[in-house]
C-alpha cells in the first residue's frame, strides 16, 4: 500500500456533541447550549446536556479506541468547561478532566490530538458579539496559552479552529448553528476574525509547546459544474471560492482570492481584508474534513452567489442527503498539493450517516458505513499514490453523538450508542477499521 510507514490512524469527535455535563463541576454555557434549548431550532428540540455522556465515560471509550488499534485520537476542548465566565479565572474541575483524559489517551498508547476550537464559543463571550467582536482574537490567544500551557507537555498534536466555513457562515450568515444569525455580512466578518484568531493561536502553540505539531482544520469539496456551459463553469468557480478558496487562499498566500473579493464588494467595508495576511502562518499540516462534492449551475436569480446546487440523479447518497464521491477526495487532495503545497495533509474527518439498524449479537451491521470508509481511504491512498502528502486519517466518529442541528437523528459512529442507556456496541464499520489498521501497521 502506498501508506507510509508513519501514518496515524485515528477517529475524531468534537466535545459538545459527546461530552454531555453540560451543568456539572462549574462548566458554563456555551453557544450550542443556548441554541440547543431554542425552542425549533434542533431537531426533536434535542440538546447536548447528555449527549453520550463521554464526560463520566472517558475511561471506558478510551478502551474501545485501544480495542479498535487507534494510534491516535481528535478530540475537541470545550471553552466554557475551562473559562466558563467570559474571560479570566479558569475552572480546575474542567481543567482536571482534560488532564485525566490525556493520561488516560496515553497509557492505553494513543497520540492525544487536540482542537482548540470545535464551534462551542462561550455563551458570556458571544454576549459580548462572540466572532463579530474583534476582541475575541485576544479572548482566543488567552484561551489557547491557558490549554497549551496545561496539557503541552503531554499533547503534541494542536488544531486551532474547525471548519471556519461552518462556523462562521452557517453560525452567523445562514443562522442554521449557533449562534442562529442570519447576515451574510456576518459570515465574512466573523471568517476574518477566525483567521486572526488561529494565527495568535499558533504562534503561542509554538511558544507553549516544544516540538509541537499544529495547523488548521477545513471543510472542502470538490466543485464540479452541472454542465459544460460556461454559466455553469462560472458558476461552479464562484463557489469554489465560497467554499475553498476563501479559506485556503488566506492560510497559505496570506490573502483573500480577488475574485470573491469583487464579488462581496461592498459587504467587506469596514473590514481591512489586507490583515489577513497575518493567517498565512508556517503550519506542520492541513486538516481537511471531507464527506461530498458539490454539482454547481448558475442560477441568475438566486442570491449574491447566483448559484445552485444539484443533485446527480443516478447518483447514491447518505442520509445526510450527501453523495458519495470519493474519486472526489482524491481530486481535493491532488490539488492540495498542486495548487498550496503544504507540508503535509491530514485528513481529520471523513465518515457518513446511515440508518443503522438495533445492535444484534453484540455487533451493528453497517454494510454501507463500512463500504464508504473502504471507497474513501482507497481514495487516499491513489491521491498518496500521485504525490499527494498525506500522513493522518481520522474517522468521523468514533460514536455516535448529538449531531449539532439534527441532534440524535443522525449517526455517523463506528460504535453504536444507545441514548438511553448510553450502551456503547461496535458496529462492522468499528471491526473492519479495526483490521484494516492492524492489517496496515504489521500490529
Amino acid at each position: 500500500m502506498a501508506f507510509p510507514k508513519n501514518f496515524l490512524w485515528g477517529a475524531a469527535t468534537a466535545s459538545y456533541q459527546i461530552e454531555g455535563a453540560s451543568r456539572q463541576d462549574g462548566r458554563g454555557e456555551c453557544i450550542w447550549t443556548r441554541f440547543s434549548h431554542t425552542p425549533g431550532k434542533v431537531l426533536n428540540a434535542d440538546t447536548g446536556d447528555v449527549a453520550t455522556d463521554h464526560y463520566h465515560r472517558y475511561v471506558e471509550d478510551v478502551a474501545l479506541m485501544k480495542t479498535l488499534g487507534l494510534q491516535a485520537y481528535r478530540f475537541s476542548i470545550s471553552w466554557p468547561r475551562v473559562i466558563p465566565h467570559c474571560t479570566g479565572a479558569s475552572n480546575p474541575a474542567g481543567l482536571d478532566f482534560y488532564d485525566r483524559l490525556v493520561d488516560e489517551l496515553l497509557k492505553a498508547g494513543i497520540v492525544p490530538t487536540a482542537t482548540l476550537y470545535h464551534w462551542d464559543l462561550p455563551q458570556a463571550l458571544q454576549n459580548r458579539g462572540g466572532w463579530l467582536n474583534r476582541e475575541i482574537v485576544g479572548w482566543f490567544a488567552d484561551y489557547t496559552d491557558l490549554m497549551t500551557r496545561r496539557l503541552g507537555d503531554r499533547v503534541k498534536n494542536w488544531i486551532t479552529i474547525n471548519e471556519p466555513f461552518v462556523a462562521a457562515f452557517v453560525g452567523y450568515a445562514f443562522g442554521a448553528h449557533a449562534p442562529g444569525y442570519s447576515d451574510p455580512r456576518g459570515g465574512l466578518l466573523a471568517s476574518h476574525h477566525m483567521f486572526l484568531a488561529h494565527a495568535a493561536s499558533m504562534g503561542l502553540i509554538r511558544q507553549n509547546v516544544p516540538n509541537a505539531v499544529a495547523g488548521i482544520t477545513l471543510n472542502l469539496s470538490w466543485v464540479d459544474p452541472a454542465t459544460p456551459s460556461e454559466a455553469d463553469i462560472q458558476a461552479a468557480r464562484r463557489h469554489d471560492g465560497f467554499v475553498n478558496r476563501w479559506f485556503l487562499d488566506p492560510v497559505f498566500k496570506g490573502e483573500y482570492p480577488s475574485d470573491m473579493l469583487q464579488l462581496y464588494g461592498s459587504m467587506l467595508d469596514d473590514i481591512d481584508v489586507t490583515e489577513v495576511k497575518q493567517a498565512a502562518v508556517p503550519q506542520d499540516f492541513l486538516g481537511i474534513n471531507y464527506y461530498t462534492r458539490n454539482v454547481i449551475e448558475n442560477d441568475a436569480n438566486g442570491p449574491y452567489l447566483q448559484t445552485h446546487e444539484v443533485k446527480p440523479p443516478h447518483s447514491s447518497y447518505t442520509q445526510m442527503g450527501w453523495e458519495l464521491c470519493p474519486e472526489s477526495l482524491t481530486q481535493i487532495l491532488v490539488r492540495l498539493h498542486q495548487d498550496y503545497a503544504p507540508k503535509a495533509l491530514w485528513i481529520t474527518e471523513n465518515g457518513a450517516a446511515y440508518v443503522d439498524p438495533s445492535p444484534e449479537n453484540g455487533v451493528v451491521a453497517d454494510p454501507e458505513r463500512t463500504a464508504y470508509l473502504q471507497s474513501h481511504i482507497a481514495a487516499v491512498e491513489t491521491a498518496i499514490q500521485q504525490g499527494s502528502p498525506v500522513t493522518a486519517y481520522f474517522v468521523w466518529s468514533l460514536l455516535d453523538n448529538f449531531e449539532w442541528a439534527y441532534g440524535y437523528d443522525r449517526r455517523f459512529g463506528i460504535i453504536h450508542v444507545d441514548f438511553k442507556t448510553l450502551t456503547r456496541t461496535m458496529k462492522q464499520s468499528a471491526l473492519w477499521y479495526r483490521d484494516f489498521i492492524a492489517k496496515s501497521t504489521g500490529k
